[in-house]
């Protein structure tokens, strides 16, 4: 099955979007109170964006291409898209202009030296590189011992963190605040789905998933996204037990599609101590010297 198409993916995500507004919310009236569908129906978009009925049936049938920037941001306003979900829009529509559409692999070289020195400076934070598709490529050693659960079953290529959480078996202990984390991570693959809808290593990825996980299927069709750059998350680490820090997610201009994150605890708190454990026990398993960033062969991307 394909579960990563670019006009079915439009066809869901305006419909499942339309459905989330009422006319109250959209300054409309609500003629009668027996209304057939949820939200607005597909006339009331229309007469929102400032477009012909027609035309957007047809947008809203995946036929997108070529739809020009006031449109969508039109359509976007009437849909009250919030910044992800605009982007989204905007994804989708550049991938539905692109012919042909053949899966590929997006293929890159190694990480430069000085894309990993700057983890190896990072001596205090647990940091990481990773790539749309939630594989960590490098890891500085403070990083690798927060995410120690991953590397137990090391394999070839690179650890992926939503494999880990909907496949392993002990993939929800480690991620204690499930459903706030299962929607991320859905959140994260939809939105780079909608960048890189061709790319083979993602679809194969989300088939995985979908195909083995019923939860991860549930809210992939949801086509929620999300834009991810700062936060806190909460881990449930077999050596200091529960640990909530907070993150910052750096995108690499010089790299892209490849965001670095970082992160940390305020002073004085339990997660700081816990954190302080933690990167004890990184030093004593390096014998106390500064080993760089975890690379073991993982640069394929």
């Amino acid at each position: 099955m394909e579960y990563v198409s670019t006009e079915s993916d439009i066809r869901a995500f305006l419909a499942s979007r339309r459905a989330k507004i009422t006319p109250q919310q959209a300054g409309l009236p609500a003629y009668g109170g027996n209304r057939r569908v949820p939200g607005l129906r597909r006339e009331e978009v229309a007469l929102l964006a400032g477009v012909s009925i027609d035309y957007y049936v047809r947008l809203e049938r995946g036929h997108i291409a070529g739809a020009s920037e006031e449109v969508l941001g039109a359509l976007a306003t009437a849909l009250q898209l919030d910044d992800a979900e605009r982007a989204h829009l905007y994804d989708l529509a550049r991938a539905a202009a692109r012919h042909p559409a053949r899966r590929t692999r997006r293929a890159r070289g190694p990480l430069p030296d000085s894309v990993l020195r700057v983890l190896e400076s990072m001596t205090d934070s647990p940091a990481f590189i990773r790539n749309g598709r939630l594989d960590i490529l490098a890891t500085n050693p403070l990083g690798r011992a927060l995410y120690a659960p991953l590397y137990a079953d090391d394999g070839p290529g690179p650890v992926n963190i939503a494999r880990y959480q909907f496949l392993h078996p002990r993939g929800r202990d480690f991620f204690p605040d499930w459903d706030e984390s299962l929607n991320t991570t859905v959140s994260l693959l939809r939105t780079e789905a909608g960048r890189a809808p061709h790319d083979s290593d993602l679809t194969g990825l989300i088939g995985e998933l979908v195909t083995r996980s019923d939860e991860f299927r549930t809210a992939w069709a949801k086509h929620n996204v999300r834009l991810h750059h700062s936060g806190r998350k909460s881990f449930q680490h077999p050596d200091v037990g529960r640990i909530t820090l907070d993150f910052d997610a750096m995108d690499l201009p010089a790299q892209p599609g490849l965001t670095l994150t970082a992160y940390t605890a305020a002073p004085g708190t339990r997660d700081h101590d816990a954190l302080s454990l933690l990167a004890g026990r990184a030093a004593a398993e390096s014998h106390g010297t500064v080993t760089g960033p975890v690379r073991t062969g993982r640069q394929k991307r």
